[in-house]
């Protein structure tokens, strides 16, 4: 079975593990079968290390932070900037603190609402999303949630849409052709690697606020594109001019359980709820994770282990680039 917590290259990899609103105090987090621990310094920078003081291995994501500094719920270490451990309780005054004592930080960094960690010092950057600089454009933050599922099935299915009108008829996909007209992959904007076509969307319910039109079927042009290793963007525009754009993320907790996250930016006049807007993704969320949860294991890489059709051409590709990037 192919594994990914052992692969350099993943070490090396930016990934998504938490909302910044939802870091303050001790946050834990697990990445690639590690645990850590998020918090913010005194400065307001978030601080990630490993969730285990160096004194007698105490999950620090128990402890609390005060100014700034973590302390230990064990023995009462105090850990301050870059982890460094400011306080030993037990210790004389004057002696100073050992040097084993300071914490091994992490690279992290927040970006789009989100706070990004890498094992080891990154290689690549994160993707760019050019609308999170364009006052026409509003971003969304959506919960970071727990699939139990390989981080590799989810990008699968992002790169897919021929699932559309078998797992989403509850919400946009019911009724859809489900015949996929050959179509290339090329590059597109910002680094990402895809494919555009046309689809007819239903337009039911909660998918009339995030079109902004009332038909009961309404045309869209869409791009699916991923970039390595598990970051999809789909954009979706409107023949009114809307545009809706969702930057799909999955992160390993280890082989078979993923953080899943999106964030959206949307072109229209702000004056609907945020909560509404991303309604209509959320049950589609749903909908994958409903359906990816009843698989085992880990997706095979190898372009042989598994059938593949012309319209499969997307996640075959980034399979391929994928199992480049991890070999």
């Amino acid at each position: 079975m192919t594994t990914l917590c052992d692969r350099p290259a993943l070490r090396r990899s930016w990934h998504p593990v938490a909302r910044s609103a939802d870091v303050g105090g001790p946050h834990a987090v697990t990445l690639l079968s590690e645990d850590l621990v998020l918090w913010r310094d005194a400065g307001g920078s978030v601080v990630a290390a490993p969730d285990r003081c160096s004194h007698r291995e105490a999950p620090l994501s128990m402890g609390s932070v005060e100014r700034g500094c973590l302390t230990c719920p064990y023995h009462g270490w105090v850990f301050g900037e870059q982890g460094r451990c400011v306080t030993v309780p037990s210790a004389s005054p004057g002696v100073p603190v050992p040097p084993k004592a300071h914490l091994r930080t992490l690279p992290v960094q927040e970006r789009y609402g989100l706070v990004w960690v890498a094992l080891e010092q990154p290689d690549r950057d994160i993707a760019d999303m050019p609308w999170d600089r364009d006052p026409s454009f509003r971003r969304i933050n959506t919960p970071v949630d727990v699939w139990r599922t390989s981080v590799t099935r989810m990008t699968d299915n992002f790169c897919d849409m021929t699932h559309f009108p078998f797992v989403h008829t509850g919400t946009f996909g019911k009724g859809q052709d489900p015949y996929v007209p050959k179509f290339e992959l090329e590059p597109l904007p910002d680094g990402f690697y895809g494919f555009t076509f046309e689809v007819m969307a239903n337009n039911e319910s909660s998918g009339t606020v995030a079109s902004g039109q009332t038909a009961e079927r309404v045309h869209r042009v869409m791009t699916t594109g991923f970039t390595l290793p598990f970051t999809v963007r789909s954009t979706i525009a409107y023949d009114t001019g809307l545009q809706h754009i969702l930057m799909l993320l999955s992160a390993p907790i280890d082989d078979v359980t993923s953080y899943f996250t999106f964030v959206v930016w949307r072109n229209d006049d702000f004056s609907i709820s945020a909560d509404e807007v991303v309604k209509m993704d959320m049950a589609i969320g749903a909908e994958d994770k409903a359906m990816l949860e009843r698989f085992r294991g880990v997706l095979p890489l190898d372009q042989t282990s598994l059938a593949s059709v012309q319209a499969d051409k997307c996640s075959v590709e980034w399979r391929r680039q994928f199992g480049e990037m991890i070999a």
